[in-house]
């Protein structure tokens, strides 16, 4: 399979977690719990779902399939398309509608769908004509329900409906901004990313679809979150890109949790990524292309509004980072090269995936930005996470309530006159015992120096040493670069930052970096 088949069908989650989740399907719930049902529906409906789940032991969802869909390939899977003249709202003068998407593959379990109307909730009939088979055999007459949706809308032109996120496969889901396609996704939970015991998925178990209004820019999804240590309510504000006057698209997210078991490692507004290699890291990997990544680097606006840059890697062996922090003002996972002369790949066009950026809304207190980066030998698996880690524990029977605004956006949403690293290229020192770094620099606060100006690099290791640093202009690009060599000496890790100067201040945000061999 290749990544380019999966980000154009839409999948909402990598194939290394997908995996993960279906080798641990096998014991089915005899007694599922009744999650949703049709009725009168009001915003506190899922939270009082949640918390009554909640005081329940978890049961898996029933993922039993008929047999001529049990073992369905991803092919098959991509060959059964919903009928887009059945879209739910379609014909109706609204900026909005929904496609919805059939169980198989590795999305097994059926989630519950609802279309809400003057406070009454009403299910989505499932009929296996809303979809079109290029092999008959996959037509089951079966009540399957569905896995998941896509919602289309026109934010690239006015008469057409472009898909703007889906939501498919545990708590994933994927957006674009104007003029984008697919790349990062993002998830409602995150527990144990990174843990050698295995990471829990957590699962949006049913949604709830609120119609707009005509005229209206903006549309609300409720999700149900239901996963072994956790339960939860969430409720998206989708705002596509292009129908609200801006490019990006935001989804206002009001989540609330409650933990069935104490959590010690909860993520928060977890983002999932893919670095395959750029010109910072391909040393083990061999490849005509300059570049391969949904990703570029994890950024961060912190309490004390320090700017911080952190190049992605692809190593060798699992690496975790936490970034310590107090009341962040942001993160994200974030694609700045935006050039086709950055990738050179005309297939999957690297250059038009989102960034996302995770704006929290209150107070979040103390806790820490927290990066995962596992090796993957291509590009097919999603190996970068990155979330927000609350300090303290998430206690058992307790409500957690967490609000941020994601933006789907081209770039970081608030602009900064401070220079920002655009790349970041490491090499062989010419003795062949350490690395050349090469560090680029551009914005405002360094555009119109002249040549001559008194820059320095602010420089630091927390081992090794670091030699002949050098800080030049680039005429032809505007910008400033750093040059300078680590010899790691024995060290098997080490941990780099950077800033570029003035005489008086800091004119960029700090480069900071993770060296391995």
């Amino acid at each position: 399979m290749l990544r380019r088949d999966l980000l154009g069908a839409g999948a909402g989650a990598s194939l290394l977690a997908l995996a993960g989740r279906a080798a641990t399907r096998g014991a089915l719930a005899a007694d599922a719990p009744a999650a949703a049902a049709p009725g009168p529906f009001d915003e506190n409906t899922v939270r009082r779902l949640a918390q009554a789940m909640a005081k329940r032991p978890h049961a898996d969802p029933d993922t039993r399939l008929p047999h001529a869909i049990d073992n369905m390939s991803f092919d098959d899977y991509r060959s059964i398309r919903f009928r887009k003249e059945t879209a739910l709202w379609r014909g109706q003068g609204l900026d909005f509608q929904v496609e919805f998407l059939p169980r198989g593959f590795l999305y097994r379990p059926v989630i519950d769908m609802f279309e809400v109307e003057n406070g009454q909730a009403q299910r989505v009939g499932y009929n296996p004509d809303l979809f079109t088979y290029d092999n008959p055999r996959l037509r089951v007459t079966d009540n399957l329900g569905f896995a998941g949706f896509r919602i289309h809308a026109p934010i690239n032109r006015a008469d057409y409906f472009d898909e703007v996120c889906v939501f498919l496969g545990a708590s994933y889901f994927r957006a674009v901004a104007k003029g984008q396609l697919y790349g990062l996704s993002a998830r409602g939970f995150a527990n144990g990313t990174g843990d050698p015991k295995g990471e829990e998925f957590a699962l949006f178990r049913a949604f709830w679809l609120e119609k707009p209004q005509p005229g209206m820019t903006s549309m609300v999804v409720h999700a149900l979150l239901d996963g072994p240590t956790v339960t939860g309510a969430f409720r998206f504000t989708i705002r596509p890109g292009g129908l609200s006057g801006t490019d990006e698209t935001v989804f206002d997210t009001e989540s609330v949790l409650y933990p069935r078991r104490e959590i010690t490692g909860a993520g928060i507004a977890p983002l999932t990524g893919m670095f395959y290699f750029d010109a910072n890291d391909r040393q083990h990997v061999d490849d005509a292309r300059a570049a391969a990544h949904d990703s570029e680097g994890l950024s961060m606006w912190t309490g004390k509004g320090e700017q911080l840059w952190r190049p992605l890697v692809n190593p060798l062996d699992l690496q975790f980072s936490a970034f310590a922090d107090n009341t962040p003002h942001g993160f994200g996972l974030m694609q700045r090269k935006r050039s086709f002369h950055d990738f050179e790949d005309l297939a999957l066009n690297y250059e038009k995936r989102p960034s996302l950026w995770i704006e929290p809304i209150g107070d979040w207190g103390e806790g820490a930005v927290d990066l995962v980066e596992l090796p993957t030998p291509n590009e097919v698996n999603d190996n970068i996470v990155a979330f927000w880690r609350p300090r303290n524990k998430l206690v058992a029977g307790a409500e957690y309530a967490f609000t941020y605004r994601m933006h789907w956006c081209w770039d970081n949403p608030w602009p900064t006159r401070l220079a920002r690293i655009v790349d970041t290229r490491l090499g062989a020192t010419l003795d062949g015992k350490g690395r050349f770094v090469m560090i680029d620099f551009a914005g405002d606060s360094v555009k119109d120096l002249p040549p001559d100006a008194k820059l320095h690099a602010e420089l630091g290791t927390n081992t090794g040493d670091i030699r002949n640093v050098v800080v030049v202009p680039n005429p032809a690009e505007r910008s400033w670069r750093v040059t300078f060599e680590f010899y790691p000496g024995s060290a098997r890790i080490a941990e780099l930052h950077c800033t570029l100067n003035d005489e008086k201040n800091a004119l960029s945000e700090q480069w900071v970096y993770r060296w391995t061999p």
